[in-house]
């Protein structure tokens, strides 16, 4: 065997590149999707990481209404908009019959409503329509990738609107993110780098509240957790679901926080199934980082 040769089995071979116990837990819950799986978690205070497929591309879906809020949170705290600003809604604004959006059915004649109201349908509600008007208001997605590349976020790609990506199935694979940008994002909100204080606290509130998403990554840790997250969803076509998603930050026991970000992906498993992939991956990863192991 030639030197070089060697030194690499040696180095293969070393335990340093052994998969951890916990990546191999999340290995095999992701199995059960029968599906791609995407999960990235990291302690934001101590820096403790897990990956499984962080690098590769996952349709968001629903998820992208969080970057889309931060965008124009950002454009409030620089005083280009009011957050008490009234801002009409038009039914030409309504996402398509087939799209979730609670304003459409309460207003089905268009309503005027607060740019705060729109911003908690769209996070905590996850509103297509008001993502709609939200993107409109700052100038499309184009200024979201610019707010996303501002903090380090490369990987996530915002493109269309949520009408766009309701009038064909493919288009949502256009707007996508890798799990662990995801937890860049949700890391530099965490850390208060992104908004000011004032917004921040808005939106912790709205993702803390919703009503969304409450078999995902919520479902499995211990009563009281606070989880601060947003979900993403797709229908299903032909027996296979494009997306089935949860991001958040989770609060430990010591104040310590983990953001994480799992992507289900063109599985075929029912929506039970689906959701369960990711109440296991965050109870596994709580679990292994909850101080409270230590006692």
């Amino acid at each position: 065997m030639k030197p070089h040769h060697l030194l690499l089995t040696l180095l293969l071979s070393y335990p340093l590149f052994a998969q951890s116990p916990l990546q191999t837990q999340l290995k095999q819950i992701a199995q059960t999707a029968n599906g791609r799986v995407g999960i990235a978690a990291t302690v934001i205070e101590t820096g403790k990481s897990v990956a499984l497929h962080g690098n590769e591309r996952f349709p968001m879906q629903s998820v992208y209404k969080l970057p889309i809020s931060m965008a124009v949170l950002q454009q409030v705290d620089k005083g280009r908009l009011k957050l008490d600003q009234r801002v009409k809604v038009k039914t030409s604004d309504f996402v398509t019959p087939g799209q979730h959006s609670p304003i459409r059915d309460k207003y089905p004649n268009g309503t005027e409503l607060s740019l705060s109201e729109l911003l908690r349908y769209n996070v905590s509600e996850s509103d297509g329509t008001a993502c709609d008007v939200l993107l409109r208001l700052i100038g499309g997605p184009k200024v979201v990738m610019q707010y996303l590349h501002s903090l380090g976020v490369k990987h996530m790609i915002v493109a269309n609107t949520e009408k766009e990506i309701g009038s064909d199935n493919a288009v949502q694979y256009q707007n996508w993110s890798t799990p662990t940008d995801a937890v860049l994002l949700l890391k530099a909100l965490q850390e208060g780098r992104t908004l000011a204080e004032s917004s921040r606290g808005l939106l912790f509130r709205w993702i803390t509240e919703t009503p969304t998403g409450v078999r995902r990554i919520k479902a499995l840790l211990p009563k009281g957790t606070v989880v601060a997250h947003k979900t993403g969803s797709s229908g299903t076509v032909n027996g296979v679901t494009a997306a089935t998603n949860n991001i958040g930050l989770v609060t430990l026991p010591n104040g310590h926080h983990i953001a994480i970000a799992v992507f289900v992906s063109d599985a075929k498993a029912d929506e039970s199934v689906r959701d369960k992939v990711i109440a296991r991956a965050a109870q596994a990863v709580y679990d292994a980082w909850s101080p409270a192991i230590l006692k």
